[in-house]
């Protein structure tokens, strides 16, 4: 063991700061050395939703440790920094609670908010003045364009409503979707790949829309769809094998058969969201 990070029973932060230097200093791994902002930047991501899942399946030891991983990766991040010259850890840090100071006026100031749509009305009002933003363009344009497309989607929609640009209920939203699906359709008829493929993202944009106005989370809903059609995909598959079925060769309209058989039983719908820990 290194003289410069001993061996020792119960490590805390500084500890994590600290092994990052000795990693990336000299003598230290050539692996951690050599890494950039952008070489790691899809292991924040990973790491990101690791934990996410691990919040997903209600597994504290798990989250403990993907926690663990996904602070990793800031102090790595920070460390570069630190090492260029332009910032600290400690930077970060005062970053943040400024932050939490400054857009919490009902706690630390004299601004009063009894519910949490007065406080989030404040935050995003004083976020938009610190950012310097003096339209609601701005503010639509600031939602990060590397963010899960449907997770985009509804931050965009929430500023633009807002804004004043939004439909009355649930019904609108409706409209739209179906007239977005008609105009999806005359683009698959006669249009070019590039219309086919706008039309295509219209259609899920109006989607979220709906998701908005019915209180559903567009990417959890699509996640649990999916979840959904896994399980009646095995239960359509182990029910052509006992059948002695071949699905490569059964065609559609046999394996939609199966499928409908499946879907009558309904207990895959129930299934999917009582597994669903949040």
């Amino acid at each position: 063991m290194r003289a410069d990070f001993p061996l020792k029973e119960k490590y805390g932060f500084e500890d994590l700061v600290q092994i990052m230097r000795v990693l990336r200093g000299p003598d230290g791994c050539p692996w951690d050395a050599e890494q950039t902002h952008e070489s790691i930047r899809k292991n924040f991501i990973e790491e990101t939703y690791e934990a996410v899942e691990a919040i997903d399946n209600g597994d504290k030891a798990l989250l403990k440790e993907e926690l663990g991983d996904v602070l990793l990766q800031v102090i790595y991040h920070a460390a570069m920094e630190e090492e260029a010259g332009e910032f600290t850890i400690d930077d970060v840090c005062h970053d943040v609670v400024y932050k939490l100071v400054v857009r919490h006026p009902h706690i630390f100031g004299d601004v009063k908010a009894d519910t949490a749509e007065e406080v989030l009305s404040n935050w995003e009002k004083i976020k938009q003045q610190q950012k310097g933003q003096e339209t609601a363009t701005e503010t639509l344009k600031s939602v990060p364009k590397v963010l899960p497309a449907l997770m985009r989607s509804t931050k965009v929609q929430q500023r633009a409503a807002r804004a004043g640009m939004d439909y009355d209920d649930v019904l609108g939203a409706l409209r739209d979707l179906r007239s977005e699906i008609d105009e999806l359709e005359a683009a698959i008829q006669e249009g070019s790949q590039d219309e086919k493929t706008m039309e295509l993202g219209d259609l899920l944009f109006s989607a979220v829309n709906v998701s908005r106005f019915i209180g559903a989370d567009a990417e959890e809903a699509l996640g649990l769809s999916c979840d959904k059609f896994v399980s009646r995909f095995e239960k359509v598959e182990n029910a052509a094998m006992s059948r002695g079925i071949d699905m490569k060769t059964a065609g559609i309209e046999k394996l939609d058969e199966i499928w409908r058989e499946i879907k009558s039983f309904g207990t895959d719908v129930k299934n999917v969201c009582n597994n669903k820990n949040v």
